[in-house]
C-alpha cells in the first residue's frame, strides 16, 4: 500500500476515482487483529508527512477511504472528488493520530453493524470516526487511571514495608560497633548474649530493649580532647598510683621505695 501511494506514476485523483481490490485485502490483513493499543502505538500522521511527505500521507488516506467506500453495499456513495476531500481533511484534522486508526476506526463501522439506509455521505464517515477517536480517548484515559491506580497501591506496599523494616534497619545502625572501639569484642559478645536469651525467652521484649538500649550508650563515646580530671580525681590517682608503687617494692623487698615515687 506505501508502494503505490508513493508511486509518483499514481496521482491522488486516480487513486481516488479507481476501485482497488487489491488494496482492500492488503487493508483487511492490516486490520487483523489491530487494537486501540497497537493503533495508538503507531507513528502519528504529523510523523509520516515529516519522513514521507504530505502528499503521500493524503494517498495513503485516499486508500483506505476508497477501500471503505467499495466495502459497503448501499446505492449512494461518495465520489472521488468526496474522497479527495476528506482525505485531505483527515490529515489535517488527525495529526496525532495514526494511519492504523482510521483503518480500525472504519473497520469497527462495519463489524458493528452500522446501518448506512442504502446512502453513505461524508458526513456520515465523519461521524463515524468522531465516535471512534471519543471512544479511545476514553480507553486511554481508563488505561491511565489503572496505570496510576496500580503505581499508587505499589508505593503504599512498598511504603508499608519500609515503615515494617525501618524499626529494625535503625536499630541495627544503632548498634554498629566501630573497630577501633576499645570494648568493641565486649559489646559484640554482651549483644550476642542479649539475643540467645530473647530467642530463648529468658528476656521479655521490654528487658532485651533495654540491654540493647544500654549497650547503644556504651557504643557512643564522647569526644573530650581537652578532659582534665578534677583536684580529688587527681590524688585519687596520685594514692592509687602510689599504692601499686608500694606493693611492686614490698614484692621485691625494697626497703626504701620514695626514689620509686611511692
Amino acid at each position: 500500500m506505501l508502494q503505490l501511494a508513493s508511486s509518483p506514476s499514481t496521482t491522488v485523483s486516480h487513486l481516488a476515482a479507481t476501485p482497488n481490490p487489491a488494496a482492500r485485502l492488503v487493508l483487511a490483513e492490516l486490520s487483523a487483529g489491530l487494537t486501540v493499543a497497537q493503533a495508538a502505538a503507531a507513528p502519528k500522521l504529523f510523523q509520516l508527512k515529516w519522513t514521507l511527505g504530505e502528499e503521500v500521507v493524503v494517498k495513503l488516506l485516499v486508500i483506505i477511504l476508497r477501500a471503505f467506500v467499495d466495502s459497503v453495499r448501499v446505492a449512494d456513495k461518495p465520489d472521488a472528488a468526496d474522497i479527495l476531500e476528506m482525505a485531505d481533511t483527515l490529515a489535517q484534522i488527525y495529526t496525532h493520530d495514526s494511519v492504523k486508526d482510521i483503518i480500525l476506526a472504519l473497520k469497527e463501522a462495519r463489524t458493528i453493524g452500522t446501518k448506512f439506509f442504502n446512502a453513505l455521505d461524508p458526513a456520515t464517515i465523519y461521524g463515524l470516526l468522531n465516535a471512534y477517536f471519543e471512544k479511545k480517548a476514553r480507553h486511554l484515559e481508563n488505561q491511565h487511571l489503572d496505570q496510576k491506580t496500580q503505581a499508587i497501591s505499589q508505593e503504599a506496599v512498598a511504603l508499608h514495608q519500609l515503615q515494617q523494616a525501618a524499626p529494625a534497619l535503625v536499630q541495627s545502625v544503632a548498634l554498629m560497633i566501630p573497630a577501633s572501639h576499645p570494648n568493641a569484642r565486649h559489646l559484640r559478645d554482651k549483644l550476642t548474649l542479649i539475643k540467645q536469651k530473647y530467642r530463648r525467652g529468658l528476656l521479655s521484649v521490654e528487658q532485651a530493649a533495654q540491654q540493647r538500649q544500654e549497650v547503644q550508650q556504651a557504643i557512643h563515646r564522647y569526644p573530650r580532647p581537652d578532659w582534665q580530671p578534677s583536684e580529688a580525681a587527681r590524688q585519687q590517682i596520685t594514692r592509687r598510683h602510689q599504692q601499686a608503687t608500694r606493693r611492686f617494692a614490698e614484692k621485691l623487698g625494697i626497703e626504701n621505695p620514695k626514689h620509686l615515687g611511692a
